[in-house]
């Protein structure tokens, strides 16, 4: 049985004419669940300290990030800014980590970006540590990366055991440890490639979210139903010339309508026909949980229309 359905939105700060403190109740009022923001070195607001300031101003919406870079923060560090985060919020955080994925944040800042399966053995290390963090009791941890001796991860969460964690994958080996791991599982393209490019796009047709969604559930087993499943959109049209927007987007992806209609990468068309959409995919790949990107798309002052049709049901 399927999860009713929430919605998430990220964005990289203020939206356009508002201030962040706007911005943040906005989503609340607009009946988001979740503000979310990535985490890049680019021109975006530092993530801890706006989503401290949205969860201090807010009673009920979420906050967190997706997600944050493993390599960017010493875990013990990262584990914990997010305990306060979480008493500050009261308990109104979601901890989304990944492994790293964006070349220019290293290339820029002088970090190595290393191979991807060395990044991930990294991340599985952080995630053991900051989970010890959230604890009872001072812990040593021996690892190939990090070496902890004696530490007593204070404050602990506002939540016991800490926030629900989010995985963001979208290569096998990511996607089986989401599935082992994550309360989420945020299902992306593959981004071995280190930026959004034709191989992060062929990636995100809807036979590899097949595929994907495939070894998510082998992994889990019997716990695949207590998994959220998370699409994230890498655009959000609303407009009631479906068609048009689609045949712009299949000629920017190189891949033929069809396909490009079915992505959850896309959602596009008017309120109904989006409603519909994220329906079916739900159905087909147990989406509910359904992030959108506020900046990229267009009629976004309509979505709350479609969150108003579909949020909880």
């Amino acid at each position: 049985m399927s999860l009713p359905f929430r919605f998430g939105l990220q964005t990289h700060g203020p939206i356009e004419g508002m201030t962040w403190v706007d911005t943040a109740r906005y989503a609340e009022q607009t009946g988001f669940s979740s503000l979310l923001m990535p985490d890049h070195f680019h021109d975006q607001f530092g993530v801890l300290t706006a989503l401290s300031a949205a969860a201090a101003v807010t009673t009920e919406l979420t906050v967190g990030a997706l997600v944050f870079g493993n390599d960017y923060r010493h875990p013990v560090v990262l584990a914990k800014e997010i305990a306060t985060l979480d008493h500050i919020a009261e308990g109104r955080v979601e901890f989304g980590l990944g492994a790293g994925w964006m070349r220019t944040d290293y290339a820029e800042s002088g970090m190595p970006y290393d191979a991807p399966g060395l990044r991930i053995d990294r991340f599985l290390e952080s995630l053991e540590i900051i989970k010890r963090c959230w604890s009872e009791g001072a812990f040593d941890f021996e690892g190939a990366h990090y070496r902890i001796s004696g530490y007593d991860g204070l404050p602990l969460p506002y939540t016991p055991g800490g926030p629900k964690i989010i995985i963001g994958a979208g290569g096998p080996r990511m996607l089986g440890l989401a599935a082992d791991n994550a309360d989420i599982v945020g299902i992306t393209a593959n981004l071995r490639a280190g930026e959004v490019g034709a191989d992060a796009i062929a990636d995100s047709m809807p036979a590899a979210y097949d595929g994907k969604l495939a070894r998510v559930r082998d992994v889990a087993g019997e716990r695949a139903g207590e998994l959220e499943l998370s699409s994230l959109s890498m655009n959000t049209t609303i407009t009631n010339d479906r068609d048009g927007a689609l045949e712009f987007f299949s000629q920017m992806f190189g891949a033929p309508t069809e396909h490009v209609a079915q992505t959850p990468a896309l959602i596009v068309g008017s309120v109904s026909e989006i409603v519909e959409q994220l329906q079916e995919r739900r159905e087909r790949w147990g989406f509910n949980y359904v992030v959108v990107q506020h900046s990229d798309g267009q009629g976004m002052e309509h979505f709350g229309e479609v969150i108003e049709a579909l949020a909880g049901t």
